[in-house]
């Protein structure tokens, strides 16, 4: 049987359903390995710049271990975060015949990538990394950097279309790429739809934003790489008294945002953090999700949630998903590097009311293809192959 090692950072409500899912077969063991933390408290989220414990369960259905973490300074937001001398022991005493590891850039994870190499047990990566906000541009040290590491790298599980040029630039062979969708559990944003969607009116109506009128959602951080401020001025000068926006979320730009919106009451609502069991309702407020981000959106996984909830979606040509996810007929892609495409698109969006509940109920079957099943799938493949090698 397989016995198949996942060493993370810490619980991520994005993949604890596949761990429960993975925990249930006949046919695979599973332990999961946490480097930072185990989710038994809250933790400061740099992003949103408060204290968060998400409300849905992240380490229930599957055998867990939380390994001590020696960091001066714990956390993912620099190299030595991650200092865990025992990891690759504690692992190794577990007995896998395979390593699934998130992530290189923090000091133990790049040790436990050589280590089990070198003993001969099989590292599968996953990472999600790209070169769309960076055209195609890495210092030489830094790629000279990753070739070197990846070559010691069993399988890379590809997450999509800029995931996959991202490694074949620094010159991963396709045979060791393994389609991978980064899935979510669509279930639970999709369904109940029709009681989601009615609690959904009465929060607009409680908000005072009429049914009549085209409401933008964007949920996220407040922060620059977002570009949550310049979303606000596009929507200011496109001055349509029937275009709302709703921004909801914290963070380092709290302040401006919420001055803005003070400024302009008509146009804007801005709602506080909303945990993970109010997200499927809270997608479901707007009419269109929003994600404009410039850099650092690795994939943008609030597009896959927003597409379950049967919303079109509009990004930035800089977020991860945009190529696989945002196709015609299920949202846009604007050019974050031309000040006014965010503009025109939004007037495309305006000019398209009529056609967005059909364009969101295609998205509600779209948004299948990246369920956590095909992730399973995908990844059980990928370890029959690599175990055939």
């Amino acid at each position: 049987m397989t016995r198949l090692a996942f060493i993370v950072s810490h619980p991520i409500q994005y993949v604890a359903p596949l761990y429960q899912r993975l925990a249930k077969r006949g046919d695979l063991s599973i332990k999961v390995f946490f480097t930072w933390h185990a989710g038994e408290a809250p933790v400061i989220d740099r992003g949103f710049g408060t204290a968060v414990k998400w409300d849905i369960p992240l380490t229930d259905g599957y055998d867990f271990e939380l390994v001590e973490n020696t960091a001066a300074e714990p956390g993912t937001h620099h190299f030595l975060g991650l200092r865990n001398p025992g990891l690759v022991q504690q692992v190794k005493a577990w007995g896998p015949t395979a390593v699934h590891i998130t992530g290189w850039a923090w000091l133990s994870h790049l040790q436990a990538i050589l280590a089990f190499s070198r003993s001969g047990i099989p590292v599968v990566f996953r990472g999600d990394s790209h070169l769309l906000d960076r055209g195609g541009a890495l210092s030489w040290a830094k790629r000279s950097l990753l070739r070197w590491l990846y070559s010691y790298v069993t399988a890379f599980l590809v997450v999509g279309t800029a995931n996959r040029q991202y490694y074949r630039a620094f010159g991963v062979p396709e045979a060791r790429l393994f389609p991978c969708p980064y899935g979510i559990d669509v279930g639970r944003f999709a369904e109940p739809n029709e009681r989601l969607e009615r609690a959904a009116q009465e929060w607009r109506a409680e908000l005072a934003l009429p049914e009549t009128d085209l409401a933008l959602i964007y949920a996220g951080k407040f922060e620059r790489k977002k570009r949550p401020v310049e979303l606000m001025r596009a929507i200011q000068k496109l001055d349509n008294p029937s275009l709302r926006l709703i921004m909801l979320g914290s963070g380092e730009l709290n302040d401006e945002v919420k001055t803005i919106a003070a400024a302009d009451p008509q146009r804007f609502r801005v709602l506080p953090f909303q945990n993970q069991s109010r997200m499927p309702l809270v997608y479901r407020l707007g009419d269109v999700f929003v994600l404009p981000s410039a850099y650092g959106e690795t994939w943008g996984l609030a597009v896959n949630e927003a597409m379950a909830c049967g919303r079109p979606v509009l990004v930035s040509n800089k977020v991860g998903c945009a190529a696989d996810l945002v196709k015609c007929g299920t949202g846009w892609v604007f050019d974050s590097d031309d000040p006014k495409s965010l503009l025109r698109t939004l007037r495309t969006v305006v000019a398209k009311k009529e056609t967005l509940a059909d364009m969101g109920n295609r998205n509600r079957q779209s948004a299948r293809l990246f369920d956590f099943e095909r992730a399973e799938d995908a990844l059980l493949s990928c370890l029959n192959r690599i175990e055939a090698l």
